[in-house]
């Protein structure tokens, strides 16, 4: 099967022989040995000196994390949003009680500086700014850096960041950029399967974090602080995936991060390229579309759903869909963590010999992709 989705991503064989380990006591020293080994290690890969603690949930739940750890009930927040996921990181914060200003943005455009600049302006009591960084259901990735610059630089306010489909994949410098908190989740670029999410904490967060009010149990970071200086997480931990984490950080830190980021440029750029040889188009334009999700235009006569279908049935290559409004407008093609060039000829070529069938014609004089 190949797995396209953009996370759930597939596994080498050695990371999901790890997981197969005999289970340890996440209370005693071979366990503390492993949790500051996979600390130490993703501090390098989040390219920070902040706390970082690994939760045993969902990249959501690191979200809601990231939520009820700084703020309190009442605060004002922008949540500048460019599609679901980012819809998502405001509604949570709604949910806890925040008084949430959702500066949406067109599906397929990135985060407009000048926008969020306005919006800043336009209220000084403003405590905090959410961002998605990298959008895998429109295959956006945001100017991280600029939007730094603006809600840090020029303004001062807490940076929340859901770097969850990015880091790893693309570069995001945690403290260079003045990141307060970012989150990040096992399935995407890390090589891992489901069930871990990863969350960096700043000095500025933690005095958040004395302020806070939203109601927490269980993403209390304050108890994964306390317990992780006994070398401990507070609540039973995923140690399976755990053992996995311990492994692919090996393999992404011995490839080195420059050259994984290259890789993922490559592969992104290769994918798009290879995409509008068959006479479609990506959704987003090129200087802010993703390189770990491509996200395809769907002419009006192709119907999405019978595509992604077929492709399964026939071909045995999963791709997804879109969410929201973009359901049945678009397909995505995921390439983040080890993906190959020949993974995504795969798709390439099961695309040029399905399309036809369903009514869309591909240009006949062939195109070779960049």
């Amino acid at each position: 099967m190949n797995l396209r989705t953009p996370g759930p991503i597939p596994v080498p064989d050695e990371i999901l022989n790890a997981m197969s380990k005999p289970m340890s006591n996440h209370r005693g020293p071979e366990f503390k040995k492993t949790l500051y080994k996979v600390t130490d290690q993703l501090q390098q890969v989040f390219s920070t000196n902040s706390d970082i603690f690994i939760l045993t949930s969902s990249g959501t739940g690191a979200m809601e994390a990231a939520i009820v750890n700084t703020l309190s009930s009442g605060d004002k927040v922008v949540c500048a949003t460019i599609g679901n996921f980012g819809d998502r990181f405001g509604q949570i914060a709604k949910n806890f009680g925040a008084q949430v200003n959702m500066l949406r943005f067109d599906e397929g455009k990135a985060v407009e500086i000048d926008s969020l600049r306005k919006s800043l302006v336009a209220d000084s009591n403003i405590k905090a700014v959410l961002v998605t960084h990298n959008e895998t259901n429109t295959g956006v990735t945001n100017d991280l850096e600029s939007i730094s610059k603006v809600v840090k630089g020029e303004f001062d306010k807490l940076l929340l960041v859901d770097g969850i489909s990015s880091l790893c994949s693309v570069p995001l410098k945690t403290d260079d950029w003045g990141c307060d908190v970012v989150i990040s989740a096992s399935q995407k670029g890390w090589m891992l399967p489901p069930g871990l999410a990863f969350i960096s904490f700043s000095e500025r967060a933690w005095k958040a974090h004395s302020e806070s009010n939203m109601p927490k149990f269980y993403f209390d970071l304050a108890q994964y602080r306390k317990y992780f200086e006994i070398g401990q997480p507070p609540y039973t931990p995923g140690l399976s995936v755990i053992y996995a984490l311990d492994l692919a950080l090996d393999a992404i830190l011995n490839e080195g991060m420059e050259k994984i980021f290259n890789r993922h440029a490559q592969i992104g750029k290769f994918t798009r390229s290879s995409i509008r040889s068959l006479g479609l188009s990506v959704f987003p334009q090129e200087d802010i579309a993703s390189n770990t999700v491509t996200a395809v235009k769907s002419p009006e006569n192709l119907d999405v759903t019978k595509l992604i279908a077929r492709l399964r049935d026939v071909d045995n290559i999963i791709l997804a869909g879109g969410y929201g409004e973009l359901k049945d407008k678009i397909f995505r093609i995921g390439h983040m963590g080890y993906t190959q060039k020949s993974d995504i000829q795969e798709v390439i070529e099961a695309l040029r010999g399905t399309l036809p069938k369903l009514g869309f014609s591909i240009p006949t004089e062939k195109i070779q992709p960049a």
